[in-house]
């Protein structure tokens, strides 16, 4: 079964920055804190000058104690934030659209920022990139609408999981995948995600700790992915997530491949909205972050 501990590699420790709250040093008015509850973007104009930039962010994330600044640690907005401050001489608050945990990767997270820099948008990609860690990279950038919101206008989110199935696990995969060393029974995986697409409450797959109101999401789509592929893949896109509820649903999926959970178990798992009934929380270095889907097309970032 998976080896729930991972090693924390080292690096350089980004120390937090006092203003991490919101405020901007230099303008208030364009990263100011508000009403909780309140989209800034919805009760305040657009200063003159400002601009809302869009970035999409891959990243590998061993090394990061999760997307969201802490103090003392090395995060993945830490590091945005001050490749931004490098770049434009000013400080500017991150926005993602989702903030991923220790340990996780991206190839697609999307997240904006509001500054007065008149750099031309199709530099900040080569400018953010010369003064980032080598493990974070920003994918493409532009301009947006102040109204834009990279967490709230967000539709849909996909998220994959790598489960690496063969007798020894590659020194290549091992940050990247869960190793299973055990004959996975994939159809009775695949019967038991298709209990969990749809509508549905998923308190039973969420860890305690999450800010969540309301428990039910819509999954659109589940898939067990082998394409003749030592490396086991779990697709899942929908338009929210609880807290490791991506996690919880591999662990659960994985008890049924290993024969400890029948395709059933998992629908009345489903149903009795109770986290003791489901499978354990797979490792976090498994879990990537492939897209987020907005409503055009052209708000649509991601691979996959």
């Amino acid at each position: 079964m998976c080896d729930s501990d991972r090693i924390q590699a080292g690096g350089l420790v980004m120390k937090a920055d006092n203003n991490s709250a919101g405020i901007d040093r230099n303008s208030q008015e364009l990263t100011g804190r508000i009403t909780p509850g309140i989209r800034k973007a919805d009760v305040q104009e657009q200063p003159d000058g400002a601009r809302n930039i869009k970035l999409v962010v891959e990243y590998d994330g061993t090394r990061y104690y999760g997307f969201q600044r802490q103090k003392d640690l090395p995060t993945i907005q830490a590091a945005l934030e001050a490749a931004i401050e490098t770049v434009t001489k000013s400080f500017s608050h991150v926005i993602a659209s989702g903030r991923t945990d220790t340990g996780v990767h991206a190839l697609g997270q999307v997240v904006n920022f509001k500054t007065r820099a008149g750099i031309p948008v199709d530099k900040f990609v080569p400018a953010l990139n010369s003064v980032l860690p080598r493990d974070i990279r920003v994918v493409c950038a532009e301009e947006v609408p102040w109204t834009f919101h990279a967490r709230f206008d967000a539709r849909w989110k996909t998220y994959e999981y790598s489960i690496d199935t063969r007798p020894v696990q590659s020194v290549f995969t091992r940050n990247y995948t869960c190793h299973v060393n055990a004959r996975l029974n994939v159809e009775e995986m695949k019967e038991a995600a298709g209990y969990l697409v749809g509508i549905h409450d998923f308190r039973s797959f969420a860890s305690s700790g999450g800010s969540a109101k309301t428990f039910t999401r819509n999954v659109k789509r589940l898939e067990i992915i082998t394409c003749d592929d030592p490396i086991l893949r779990i697709r899942i896109e929908a338009n929210g997530f609880l807290y490791n509820m991506v996690r919880t649903i591999v662990g659960t999926l994985l008890q049924v491949g290993l024969g400890k959970l029948s395709p059933d178990d998992v629908l009345k798992i489903r149903d009795a909205r109770d986290r003791r009934l489901a499978g354990p929380t797979a490792p976090a270095y498994g879990l990537c972050l492939i897209k987020v889907d907005y409503d055009n097309d052209i708000n649509s970032f991601g691979n996959g």
